[in-house]
């Protein structure tokens, strides 16, 4: 097989626990982002752009829309007689059988894909940020600086440090420290989770490391390379990179594209962001219709008010309603006469005439806290919400509801109400 440079392993088996009902049937890479895209078309669109050409999809928890969404890669160019995109899911093998344990433990059990294209450089990626970079010129530093290991790496204000791996570096960009999640962090320079390995150095790392349970870069694989002396250097990076790992940093990343200004911006002609759109419709938007500062996708209708919003394809919004600060996912319907506040709305969602979301006091959620936040209200994929319901703030709803699930017609802020079929 002819050879290739560089080849890509791209991490998207993950569940994404922290957005909650979001990702109960659909992994996180999956998730609808800015309306038209999903959150894998990011890193797979730097990966055309960049010229890499062979990726490998490791896909794990609930893969069958991801599957779907990929196919063979035709909307990324990916569609190649040689290289191109491969979904890599756990397979059952002759001596064992095993899920993915490990972001390493993944790339272990695909050597030997890896190995049918013998490249010099294997670029390892996660499928759940939202970012625009060249790998090329990642690649170039790499070579430059004859490293075994680049580890893309950007600062991070010093009191979040603690959350991320972290990279101390000399003069020259060499890495002389790493430490994973540390307590107190000796420099604010983070590991984005990219990284450039020369491929007989990922090799040796990843065989000698099999045995460690739930095999992982951060933890693992990058210290025993620092052990190893190897070469390792940090590429800084200085563009837009968002982590949309919480419903606060997802809602955010989504308002952000609708800034005057955008700081991350999907209209650059020469950085395209390449997804499976199908053969939609034009959006229709009628005379009563009033549209501000939002972002409206293929085959949506819009008979009411969207202010600062990002309407998915396909999702049809009836006479009367206002929808402010949310976002609504493809193929989801909103009645008529509603009022929609700072909502995560899934796909293929029914909402009845007359509800109103996001009303009364920002009271924290009571089984979930820490995941349903920031005041939103979040609804999963396929949830029915009957008429005449009103539902307060940092609550969640997943499942077909009606009427008698809400007592006095009402969800409380800070409430969770999950029926047969939906997922928390």
């Amino acid at each position: 097989m002819r050879k290739k440079e560089m080849i890509a392993m791209l991490l998207a088996g993950g569940q994404g626990s922290r957005l909650g009902v979001l990702t109960a049937k659909v992994a996180k890479p999956a998730v609808s982002f800015g309306g038209k895209y999903r959150i894998i078309d990011f890193p797979l669109s730097n990966c055309i752009n960049s010229g890499v050409d062979t990726v490998g999809v490791l896909t794990q928890y609930q893969p069958l829309r991801l599957n779907a969404h990929i196919g063979i890669g035709i909307p990324w160019d990916l569609d190649r007689n040689i290289g191109g995109v491969t979904v890599l899911p756990p397979y059952e093998k002759s001596s064992n059988s095993e899920w993915y344990t490990g972001t390493a433990n993944a790339i272990y059990q695909n050597l030997e894909f890896m190995e049918s294209y013998n490249p010099d450089y294997v670029l390892i990626l996660s499928g759940d940020h939202i970012y625009k970079m060249d790998y090329e010129v990642m690649l170039d530093f790499h070579k430059e600086k004859n490293a075994d290991v680049t580890i893309a790496a950007m600062p991070v204000p010093m009191e979040e440090a603690n959350r991320f791996g972290i990279v101390v570096t000399d003069g020259e960009n060499r890495i002389t420290a790493f430490e994973e999640k540390p307590e107190n962090p000796r420099s604010n320079l983070a590991s984005m989770g990219i990284y450039i390995f020369r491929w007989p150095v990922l090799r040796d790392a990843l065989i000698k490391k099999k045995d460690e349970p739930a095999c992982d870069f951060g933890k693992h694989v990058i210290p025993y390379c620092f052990e190893q002396e190897k070469r390792m250097y940090a590429y800084e990076y200085s563009g837009y990179w968002k982590d949309v790992g919480t419903l606060g940093s997802y809602w955010e990343a989504n308002m952000e594209l609708i800034d005057i200004v955008p700081e991350f911006n999907l209209y650059e002609e020469y950085w395209k962001i390449y997804t499976n759109g199908g053969g939609l419709p034009p959006q229709y938007i009628a005379e009563s219709a009033v549209v501000d500062r939002s972002i409206i996708c293929n085959g949506a209708e819009i008979y009411g008010e969207v202010r600062n919003s990002v309407i998915g394809a396909g999702v049809t919004i009836g006479k009367g309603t206002v929808v402010r600060d949310s976002i609504i996912m493809q193929d989801s319907q909103i009645g008529e006469s509603c009022v929609v506040d700072k909502a995560i709305i899934a796909e293929n969602v029914k909402i009845g005439d007359g509800v109103t979301l996001g009303i009364g006091a920002d009271i924290p959620n009571k089984s979930k806290p820490n995941i349903y936040s920031f005041g939103l209200v979040t609804i999963g994929e396929n949830s029915v919400i009957p008429s005449n319901v009103q539902i307060g703030k940092n609550t969640a709803i997943s499942g077909v509801t009606a009427s008698e699930d809400y007592v006095g017609n009402v969800l409380g802020s800070g409430e969770t109400l999950i029926k047969a079929g939906g997922q928390a």
